[in-house]
């Protein structure tokens, strides 16, 4: 489904390079995990594969069912079904839940599969129930007076509505409790199918103890170093990047550090 190749990314405003050289294949139906330290371009990947005008790619290619998404723009690769839940979510006043995920439903949907306004509301309301979402949820405005909790699980809500081929979720357990952690990974898990595959990016592996990953990949220096199961993961829990590095023999220093 989503393939990378030598993917070269600088940011704009400085002209700095952060992904420098990364290949990453993601097929259909598996879900893949990005782990990595702080400044090492996990975000700019996620931002960079739907087209955020904040980067250029200077080489290398991302492609999806064979469509090139260098040149796309960003709507154009929502419509060839790529969803991004953001890390952290724009608040939008007078615009309301309900007519924001409807519009985006709407956006993604052909005159012929477009569902109607009872079919909409039936799929939100079955949605809701999963990710125990309250109903006054819908008739609030887009994140407006959220907490971090509500706003990821309105991410969530949105995937599944939007129902997208490949969802990026871009650090989506940062700041939850347990509770709220598990509820996000329920929603991810009812999504799982044949046609579906998701890139999870993330610091620490307390999300994949609910969500099994196909694979696990380890990002430093703005490359993908190492690839591996749920043990890699593991491993990164007990020793640490220095560690993985040090054993690696990479020539990467950590922001950290």
């Amino acid at each position: 489904m989503l393939t990378i190749n030598d993917l070269h990314v600088q940011i704009n405003e400085t002209n700095e390079e952060v992904v420098k050289g990364l290949d990453l294949t993601i097929p259909d139906g598996e879900i893949h995990v990005i782990m990595g330290p702080n400044g090492t371009g996990k975000s700019t990947l996620s931002q960079t594969i739907m087209g955020s005008d904040r980067y250029s790619i200077t080489s290398g290619d991302i492609s999806m069912d064979g469509n090139r998404l260098n040149d796309l723009a960003t709507d154009e690769r929502a419509r060839l079904g790529i969803f991004l839940a953001m890390q952290y979510p724009t608040e939008i006043t007078g615009i309301k839940n309900v007519d924001f995920i409807r519009a985006a439903v709407n956006a993604m949907s052909t005159s012929k599969n477009k569902p109607s306004v009872l079919q909409f509301m039936q799929r939100l309301e079955s949605r809701m129930d999963l990710l125990d979402i309250p109903e006054d949820y819908t008739n609030r405005y887009l994140n407006e007076g959220f907490s971090g909790g509500e706003k990821k699980r309105n991410e969530i809500l949105q995937m599944m509505m939007v129902e997208p081929k490949l969802a990026i979720l871009d650090e989506i357990d940062s700041g939850l409790d347990i509770d709220a952690l598990k509820v996000v990974s329920k929603g991810i898990n009812a999504m799982r199918s044949d046609h579906f595959s998701s890139l999870i990016i993330t610091h620490y592996d307390r999300i994949l103890r609910y969500v099994k990953p196909d694979v696990v990949h380890v990002m430093m220096g703005g490359k993908i170093v190492t690839s591996g199961g749920l043990e890699l993961a593991e491993q990164l829990e007990q020793g640490g990047y220095a560690e993985l590095r040090d054993r690696l023999g990479l020539d990467i220093k950590l922001v950290d550090e």
